[in-house]
C-alpha cells in the first residue's frame, strides 16, 4: 500500500478521503487554493501545498502544478476525487509519466467512456438498450434531418462532460434549431469540446444507475442500483438505494448489462454505468458511463458496508480485492440529499459568504466541508455537504433524514436546507414514484424577507438581549428602545423575547416571499406597503411577494423596531440573538443587513387573524426633550 497520497480536489471529497487515508495508516497531501486557506481538508490534512489564485483555471485544474507537489510531498499517489480532473486522461498520464500513480481508470478506459457519443457504441457493441440517437451532428440542418428519423421530444446533448450541462430538450425542429448553436458554444466553452447528438426523450423518466467496480484483472461486479431521479435542470439533488418500484427481473438485467459493459474494456476502479428508465414502459436504456467516483458513492457504501476508496486505493497499489465470483449483498435502504449554498427564491443561484453558525445533525453520515465560521467561495460548486440516512427500511431511512434535516442549521448566507426539507416531505418522494420532471413541478414557496434595500444599520435584535458578559469585554446587546421593540412583539402575538428588527435613521426595502404578520413601532419612519401607506402600533397582513418600503424617520426619534409574527429565524450566541456588530457576532451573519440578504422566518406560523391596534394610552410618546 501507499506510505503517502496526494489529493487532487476539494470540498467534501477531500475531507472524506482524508478520513480513509487516517483509517490505513496512509499519509495525505492536500492541494489548496487562495480561496480555500483555511479549507477544512487543509487542515485535516498530514500536509498542504498551495498551488495557485482562486479560480480553479488557476489551481485545481492546473496538473503540472498538482505533479509538482506530489513530487515535493514525496506522494506515490494521486487521487483526484470527483470533478476537476478525475475523467482527465492526459493528466492521468502525466501522472504515470512522472512515475505517479493515478487512483482510477486507466486513461484508454477514460477515452472509451468519456465520449456519450463513443460510449454508446461501446454498448451497443455488447447488447446493451439505446435510445434511438444519432452520431455527432455536423449543424443545426444535420440535426433537424436526424431529429424527424428518431421522432420528437428529443434531448440535444454534448457528447462531453457531465453534471447535466449541454443538454437541451426539444419538442420540435424549431427549438431544436434555435437550441443547437447554444448547446454547441457551452459544450465547447465547458468541456472544450462542442460535438453534440441527439436522443429520443422519455416523458415519464427515471435515472437509474448501476455502481460498478473492476479489479482490471478482467473481473468487474455491480455493487448495487441508485435511483437519482430527482433532479433540478438535469442536475441530481437526491439519491437512493436499492431503487423503490424496481423489481427483480430489471435488477439484475440493469447489473448484467453494466457488468458486461465494464468487462469489455477491462475496467479498474470505481465506475458508474447510467440508464434512463422508462417508468410507463418499463424498460432501460444505456445513457453514459462516469469513469470516477460519484457524489452519490456514499448511498452504496452505507448498505454494503465497502468503503470504495479504499478499494480504489488497494486496486491502485495493486492489491485488489479478490472479485472472482463476488455478489454485493446489500442490506437496508440508504437515501442521500445535497446540499447547497443556493437561494432556491432566486432561481437557485448560488450563494458565497461566512457561515455564521453551523449544526449537522447526529445519527446519520453527514460528509461536509464547513463549520461555524467557514468562508464559503464563489468559485467552485456551491455543494456544502451530503446527508446519508441508513436504516432497515426505505420508510425508516425516509423518517432518519427527514430527522436529521430538521436538525440541520445553517446560517449567514443562503442554502437549499428548507426546499429538501420540501421535498421530502411531497407525497411523490414519500410514495418512491418520483421522476426526472418531479422537481419541476414541485411548489415551493421559502419563509423568508428579502433585503432589496439594506437601509441604515438594520440588525437584528432581541429582549434582554446579550448581557452579562462584561468580565470578558462584551458589552450588552439588544434593543435600543426595549419598550418599542416589546410593543412591537406584543401586536405579533410574540413572546417579547423573539428577534425582530432594529431600524436606525432610515429604514429599508424588505420584499416578503411568503404570508406573514407584522407590527411597526417605536419613532415613525416614512413606511409603505406595496405603495399604501402603513400603520405604527397595530398588527397587519403581508401578503407573499408584498414589497414595504421605508425611508427617513419623520419627527422626533431614531429607532424604528419590525416585529413578524414567529420572529426571525437567527441563532442564538451566547444565550442571544441581537446582533453586536463590533464584535461580528449574532444577529444576521454578525452585521447589519446588506443589500441582497435574506432573513428568515419561523416556519408554520399562522398568519390568519391579526389583533386589535395597541391601546392609544400605551404608545409611548416620542419628543426632542427628555425629563430624567
Amino acid at each position: 500500500m501507499f506510505n503517502k497520497v496526494l489529493i487532487a480536489n476539494r470540498g467534501a471529497i477531500a475531507c472524506r478521503i482524508v478520513r480513509t487515508l487516517k483509517r490505513l495508516g496512509i499519509g495525505s497531501v492536500a492541494v489548496y487554493s487562495d480561496a480555500d486557506r483555511h479549507a477544512m481538508h487543509v487542515a485535516m490534512a498530514d500536509q498542504a501545498i498551495h498551488i495557485g489564485a482562486a479560480p480553479a483555471a488557476e489551481s485545481y485544474l492546473q496538473q503540472d502544478r498538482i505533479i509538482a507537489a506530489a513530487r515535493e510531498s514525496g506522494a506515490q499517489a494521486i487521487h483526484p476525487g470527483y470533478g476537476f480532473l478525475s475523467e482527465n486522461a492526459a493528466f492521468a498520464e502525466k501522472c504515470a509519466a512522472a512515475g505517479i500513480v493515478f487512483i482510477g481508470p486507466t486513461p484508454q478506459q477514460m477515452r472509451s467512456f468519456g465520449l456519450k457519443h463513443t460510449a454508446r457504441e461501446l454498448a451497443q457493441s455488447q447488447d446493451v438498450p439505446l435510445l434511438p440517437g444519432s452520431g455527432l451532428l455536423e449543424d443545426a440542418a444535420h440535426a433537424v434531418r436526424a431529429a424527424e428519423e428518431v421522432g420528437y421530444p428529443v434531448m440535444l446533448k454534448s457528447t462531453a462532460g457531465g453534471g447535466g450541462i449541454g443538454m437541451q430538450l426539444c419538442r420540435n425542429a424549431a427549438e431544436l434549431s434555435a437550441a443547437f448553436a447554444s448547446v454547441v458554444r457551452l459544450a465547447a466553452s465547458n468541456f472544450s469540446q462542442g460535438g453534440v447528438f441527439i436522443e429520443r426523450f422519455v416523458e415519464q423518466a427515471r435515472h437509474i444507475e448501476v455502481q460498478i467496480f473492476g479489479d482490471g484483472r478482467g473481473n468487474v461486479v455491480a455493487l448495487g442500483e441508485r435511483d437519482c431521479s430527482v433532479q433540478r435542470r438535469n442536475q441530481k439533488v437526491i439519491e437512493e438505494t436499492p431503487a423503490p418500484r424496481l423489481d427483480a427481473r430489471t435488477r439484475q438485467a440493469l447489473f448484467a448489462c453494466a457488468e458486461r459493459l465494464g468487462r469489455s474494456v477491462g475496467y479498474q476502479s470505481a465506475g458508474t454505468v447510467e440508464f434512463v428508465y422508462d417508468d410507463v414502459g418499463g424498460e432501460f436504456y444505456f445513457l453514459e458511463v462516469n469513469t470516477r467516483l460519484q457524489v452519490e458513492h456514499g448511498v452504496t457504501e452505507q448498505v454494503t458496508g465497502i468503503d470504495l476508496v479504499e478499494w480504489m486505493l488497494r486496486v491502485a497499489a495493486d492489491e485488489a480485492p479478490d472479485l472472482l465470483g463476488y455478489v454485493a449483498q446489500p442490506q437496508g435502504h440508504s437515501i442521500q440529499v445535497r446540499v447547497y449554498a443556493e437561494d432556491p427564491a432566486h432561481q437557485f443561484r448560488p450563494s458565497s459568504g461566512l457561515l455564521s453558525h453551523v449544526q449537522w445533525p447526529s445519527g446519520v453520515r453527514v460528509d461536509h466541508w464547513v463549520e461555524t465560521g467557514a468562508e464559503v467561495p464563489a468559485h467552485y460548486d456551491p455543494m456544502l455537504a451530503k446527508i446519508i440516512a441508513h436504516g432497515d427500511s426505505r420508510e425508516d431511512a425516509l423518517a432518519k433524514l427527514q430527522d436529521a434535516l430538521a436538525g440541520t442549521q445553517l446560517y449567514g448566507i443562503e442554502t437549499n436546507l428548507a426546499y429538501l426539507r420540501r421535498v421530502v416531505a411531497d407525497d411523490t418522494f414519500t410514495s418512491g414514484r418520483q421522476t426526472t420532471r418531479f422537481l419541476a413541478g414541485l411548489e415551493y414557496r421559502p419563509a423568508t424577507v428579502e433585503a432589496v434595500q439594506p437601509g441604515t444599520h438594520s440588525c437584528i435584535q432581541d429582549f434582554p438581549g446579550r448581557v452579562g458578559y462584561w468580565d470578558i469585554g462584551v458589552p450588552p446587546s439588544g434593543p435600543m428602545d426595549d419598550l418599542a421593540f416589546r410593543l412591537a412583539n406584543e401586536l405579533v402575538g410574540n413572546s417579547h423575547a423573539a428577534a425582530g428588527l432594529e431600524l436606525t435613521v432610515s429604514g429599508p426595502t424588505l420584499k416578503f416571499n411568503a404570508p406573514a404578520v407584522i407590527a411597526l413601532c417605536g419613532a415613525q419612519m416614512k413606511a409603505e406597503l406595496d405603495g399604501v401607506a402603513v400603520p405604527y402600533w397595530t398588527a397587519l397582513k403581508v401578503s407573499a411577494g408584498s414589497v414595504l418600503k421605508m425611508s427617513a424617520i419623520q419627527g422626533a426619534g431614531q429607532r424604528t423596531y419590525l416585529a413578524v409574527r414567529g420572529g426571525f429565524d437567527v441563532p442564538l450566541y451566547m444565550g442571544s440573538r441581537a446582533t453586536f456588530t463590533l464584535g461580528q457576532f449574532g444577529g444576521h451573519a454578525g452585521r447589519a443587513l446588506r443589500a441582497g440578504d435574506t432573513l428568515r422566518l419561523q416556519q408554520s406560523v399562522d398568519v390568519a387573524v391579526v389583533g386589535p391596534p395597541l391601546a392609544a394610552a400605551r404608545v409611548p410618546s416620542y419628543s426632542n426633550t427628555w425629563d430624567i
